[in-house]
C-alpha cells in the first residue's frame, strides 16, 4: 500500500527536499544584502513582507544581545547587526539547513553572529536580551507559537522587549491579546501589507 509522505515545512529540523541553491538581494534599514537560500526553508526566493516589516520596525538598541528567534537563512538578525554592528547577535532555528545558510550569508555579508541550531530555548540559555524578534510559525499551532512567545519573556532583562510580527488575517488579534496577558504592556509598532508587528514590554516602565 502507497503512503504519501508527511508534508515537509520549513521548521523540519532535518529538511529532505533536494537542494536548489538560489541567491537573492534585498535591501533592509537602507542596505543591501545579499542572501543565499535553497529549497525547504521560508520565503526562499524573496524577503518576505511580514520579514521585511519586522526588520525595519525594530527598535535596535545601540549595543547590548539581541536573538533572532526562528532565524531561517538569517535576514533579520544580519540586518540587525549590519544596522548596529556594537550588538551581540544570536539566531536560532530548528531547521538544519536553515542554519546553515544563516551562517554562510553572515559571512557573504561580512558580519558576525552566533548561529544556533535547535529548538528555540533549550539551545538559548542566556537571559540577558535587550530585544527579541520573531517571525513565528503560525502553522506549527497556536499552542506552540503561544508557549514561545510566553517562554521569550524569561530571556529579556528588565526593560527588555519582544518583536513579533504576524499576518493580520492569521490572528493578529488574538495573538495581540496573548501577549497583552502575558506582558507589561503591547504596542502595535507598525503595519502594512496584511502584517502587524506587536512589541512586548517586559516591565510598564520600559522606554517607548
Amino acid at each position: 500500500m502507497n503512503r504519501k509522505a508527511k508534508p515537509e515545512h520549513y521548521f523540519s529540523k532535518e529538511p529532505s527536499s533536494p537542494s536548489a541553491q538560489t541567491e537573492i538581494t534585498a535591501l533592509l534599514r537602507g542596505r543591501e544584502y545579499r542572501f543565499l537560500t535553497e529549497a525547504g526553508v521560508f520565503s526562499r526566493l524573496r524577503v518576505d513582507r511580514g520579514t521585511r516589516l519586522l526588520i525595519e520596525a525594530l527598535p535596535l538598541p545601540k549595543q547590548g544581545r539581541f536573538l533572532d528567534l526562528g532565524c531561517g537563512y538569517g535576514p533579520v538578525g544580519i540586518a540587525a547587526v549590519g544596522s548596529e554592528p556594537q550588538l551581540d547577535v544570536i539566531m536560532v532555528d530548528v531547521n538544519r539547513r536553515a542554519v546553515d545558510l544563516t551562517k554562510e550569508n553572515a559571512r557573504l555579508n561580512g558580519v558576525v553572529v552566533d548561529v544556533r541550531w535547535g529548538e528555540d530555548f533549550q539551545v538559548v540559555k542566556e537571559r540577558d536580551f535587550s530585544l527579541i524578534a520573531a517571525n513565528p510559525p503560525i502553522r506549527a499551532g497556536k499552542q506552540v507559537v503561544y508557549s514561545l512567545l510566553v517562554r521569550a519573556k524569561q530571556h529579556l532583562l528588565p526593560g527588555g522587549v519582544l518583536c513579533v510580527v504576524i499576518r493580520t488575517k492569521q490572528g493578529a488579534k488574538s495573538l495581540k491579546q496573548h501577549l497583552i496577558d502575558n506582558y507589561a504592556r503591547v504596542k502595535t509598532i507598525d503595519k502594512g501589507g496584511g502584517y502587524r508587528v506587536f512589541a512586548a514590554f517586559k516591565e510598564e516602565s520600559s522606554p517607548e
